[in-house]
């Protein structure tokens, strides 16, 4: 549970905007499970501020001697001398945060043109380097062969400096999709286990027939495109939650992505600043999918300018509890209409029905086509509180287009 840059800055946010973020996120949010910090791309990139620069067939990135992408200094003035994030890091778990960043697959374009040492090896970047085999989408890497001596020594040795820096969680990008780089997954895990950090792997769709291969070897793994706030992209998730769900667990769990809610898109890489077009119900869905799907939570939003309404969102400890806690999530109906989650904590049972057409709804659920009669005392609404009672064993709920109950029963 935290928060990450992209949604709101894309590649441009500053350590004056990290700090406000962390402020808030250990005033209001810490005490209710919020607690990483993560800087996505551009933090070695100078003046890297818009979709054009990132897009850019040879983008400016600062490497060290051995090829490693170091702080940008202008975004990042704590990093002077060569101080990476370790001052920033230290203001974050002073606050009882944890710091994460972003990497790409591979090494950067510099380290292969400057030929630089790989740190603790005798091999150099150009022993290691794969010209052909790179990132479709950024092109500030070439890939790494991890079949040539040295491959394994790279990525060791970046990880080695982030955890000088203090570095708590790393988000590796270029990994899963549109090909899946199994021999650098399991380079990239075997190092941050050692070092303690925690491993997510973007972007998405993951392959299902990796699964058990994602979860010897990641935390967390993305298992869509980028998601931004569109009906459209969150109707879509459905099925892709349904269809990993069995899998999330025992530390391990995949990622339906960001959540593109309040005030976002500052200086983001899809479309103008703005509220999340999501409507109200639109974020109740979301949110309740995710931690019924139990989905890792990443906050895209402003914090400081954090409104009433996206507080109390993601600031519900019951709704929480579900994603941090719960047990036997499944999706247990769906049709064209409808579309209905099950989740077990300590001895209470929680069902979120969705109404995903364009309409609103009245619909009669039947909870004996779920449990015996005799096990149900009470059903409350958890997201209003409000208490239903059963018609003939029967409850009729009144559900807004692309809108949500999450039931309780107790």
């Amino acid at each position: 549970m935290g928060w990450n840059s992209w949604i709101c800055y894309g590649t441009s946010v500053t350590e004056q905007e990290v700090i406000a973020t962390a402020d808030y996120m250990s005033a209001h949010l810490l005490d209710y499970g919020w607690e990483y910090i993560t800087i996505d791309a551009g933090w070695y990139a100078p003046g890297m501020v818009t979709l054009e620069q990132y897009e850019d067939s040879h983008p400016d990135q600062l490497i060290d001697e051995y090829g490693r992408l170091v702080v940008d200094t202008l975004k990042y003035p704590s990093a002077i001398s060569g101080a990476g994030f370790k001052i920033l890091s230290d203001y974050i778990h002073s606050k009882g945060l944890k710091l994460g960043i972003h990497i790409m697959r591979g090494i950067p374009v510099q380290a292969f043109e400057r030929d630089t040492p790989i740190k603790g090896s005798r091999y150099s970047a150009r022993d290691i380097a794969d010209t052909v085999h790179v990132c479709e989408w950024y092109h500030g890497f070439y890939g790494i062969d991890m079949s040539k001596p040295g491959a394994t020594d790279y990525y060791d040795s970046i990880f080695d400096l982030y955890q000088e820096w203090g570095v708590d969680y790393v988000k590796a990008d270029d990994l899963l999709s549109p090909s899946y780089a199994r021999e650098d997954i399991e380079a990239i895990s075997r190092a941050a286990i050692r070092r303690g950090i925690v491993l997510s792997l973007s972007p998405g769709p993951a392959p299902i027939e990796q699964a058990m291969h994602l979860r010897s070897h990641s935390a967390i793994w993305r298992i869509s495109e980028d998601f931004w706030d569109n009906w459209e992209s969150l109707k879509k998730q459905f099925a892709l939650c349904a269809k990993w769900v069995q899998y999330n667990g025992a530390g391990h769990f995949a990622d339906a992505d960001m959540l593109p809610i309040g005030n976002m898109a500052v200086r983001a890489m899809r479309g103008a600043p703005r509220k999340t077009n999501f409507t109200e119900d639109e974020q109740f869905t979301l949110m309740t999918l995710w931690v019924m799907f139990r989905s890792p939570l990443m906050l895209g939003c402003v914090l400081p300018d954090m409104d009433d309404f996206t507080r109390k969102l993601v600031c519900n400890k019951e709704v929480l509890a579900i994603d941090q806690h719960s047990t036997n999530n499944a999706e247990v109906y769906a049709d064209d209409r409808i579309i209905i989650w099950e989740a077990l904590v300590d001895a209470s049972c929680y069902l979120a029905v969705f109404n995903i057409s364009d309409g609103d709804l009245k619909y009669t659920l039947d909870l004996s086509l779920f449990y015996s009669p005799s096990y149900v005392d009470d059903l409350k609404e958890v997201w209003t509180q409000q208490i239903y009672l059963p018609e003939d064993g029967r409850y009729s709920l009144d559900i807004r287009a692309h809108g949500v109950k999450l039931l309780k029963i107790s």
